[in-house]
């Protein structure tokens, strides 16, 4: 994807406005996960998450933006990391990722744009497909409040936004955390039995 059709948000990082002592904690990745991140930009999650879950582990790093993964790749390798893979994908229409492998799938500050630009059912639908039966969605979004950095308000999504896309599609609310002054990160656990949707 050339730079004039980069995907709204694309090239910013929000990792450095979050408490990320406390977003690790609640996340609370175990060696040898295998995870996904979706919008994973030029790699500010993506690169500490394959640090957590060591080489045993994997991590997907997903973005519809070229040049990120691309940094993602320089990244990775600058580091010695080998259980980084990158996927050249739009969400909103298909996550290239086999069914049921997934441990924890994060969505960093991406929903928000997502919506700009679809329903978020593909997306939901593709997230639960990846996970494991049990596996955890971990969304990080901007609180719903008008001061600070991040999008207009008007396309921020509050706590109850969330928990209303996810629930009818069989996610169980497992928290809801404050991570930061203009953060919050949603814990949504893939129900092991669940009615098709």
């Amino acid at each position: 994807m050339n730079e004039s059709r980069k995907p709204h948000g694309a090239g910013r990082s929000t990792y450095e406005l979050i408490d990320t002592e406390r977003f690790f904690e609640i996340l609370n990745v175990e060696k040898s996960m295998v995870l996904l991140d979706i919008g994973a930009g030029s790699g500010d999650y993506t690169i500490p998450l394959a640090e957590a879950i060591g080489p045993g582990g994997h991590i997907y790093a997903l973005d519809a933006w070229e040049e990120g993964l691309a940094r993602v790749r320089a990244r990775a390798s600058e580091k010695h990391l080998n259980n980084v893979s990158t996927l050249e994908a739009d969400a909103n229409e298909h996550i290239p990722v086999a069914d049921g492998t997934v441990d924890i799938c994060l969505i960093a500050n991406v929903l928000h744009d997502l919506l700009r630009e679809a329903t978020g059912e593909t997306v939901i639908r593709e997230m639960l497909r990846v996970l494991k039966p049990g596996g955890r969605l971990a969304l990080l979004e901007f609180k719903k409040i008008g001061d600070g950095p991040g999008p207009p308000l008007h396309i921020r999504l509050s706590e109850e936004d969330v928990r209303n896309l996810l629930v009818p599609f069989g996610f169980h609310i497992g928290s809801v955390s404050d991570v930061g002054k203009y953060h919050y990160l949603l814990i949504a656990e893939k129900q092991f039995e669940r009615l098709k949707v």
